[in-house]
């Protein structure tokens, strides 16, 4: 049961229903995020143009997905570690080794992809404080100034429908049931 509101296209904020409804067209569904977010339509405006912006940055759609699931499963996030294991197999061919160590935190085989996880991980831990040793690690992995930059874009979104998730505990859409993730943490409680 979801601590906040689901707001449909028909009950949300009149701000909102476009935005919902541009949505459910785009994925074939409405996302309980989404639907979570349109309580503030403001809110859900931020993480619909962030994510476009995100989706031009220069990292890949597999570089993206990693620093999303990242994030998502540091933050403690199952929606979004569930969202975001769809989106890293079905549209950026990920395969099921990466996002299994990506789930679970664990050392990716693809060396580029480990260091974006890791950097990920270093600027969540940092709050963008990296060490020099860090940056330089993802620079040495074929990284630059610009990606660096992108994978903080890419946790500022990440933070925004990870923590919005957290606050509204909405239940999973059917559509990614199957890609459900448990948090180590709260299963070791």
């Amino acid at each position: 049961m979801s601590r906040l509101e689901l707001r449909t296209i028909k009950n949300a904020p009149e701000e909102a229903k476009p935005l919902l409804t541009k949505a459910e067209a785009s994925n074939g569904f409405l996302p309980n995020l989404l639907r979570v977010l349109a309580n503030a339509p403001t809110a859900l405006e931020a993480y619909l143009t962030l994510g476009g912006i995100n989706g031009r940055a220069s990292l890949s759609l597999a570089e993206r997905e990693v620093v999303q699931i990242t994030a998502a499963a540091i933050h403690g996030c199952g929606f979004c570690v569930a969202g975001h294991t769809a989106v890293a197999t079905k549209k950026a061919g990920l395969d099921a080794g990466t996002v299994e160590a990506l789930r679970s935190r664990g050392t990716i085989e693809n060396a580029k992809l480990d260091a974006v996880a890791r950097f990920t991980e270093a600027v969540i831990a940092g709050r963008g404080a990296v060490a020099d040793a860090e940056l330089e690690t993802f620079k040495s992995a074929g990284y630059d100034d610009q990606a660096a930059l992108e994978v903080v874009l890419g946790v500022s979104l990440a933070t925004l429908c990870n923590f919005a998730n957290n606050l509204g505990q909405p239940p999973l859409n059917e559509q990614l049931q199957q890609f459900a993730w448990t948090n180590p943490a709260q299963a070791a409680e």
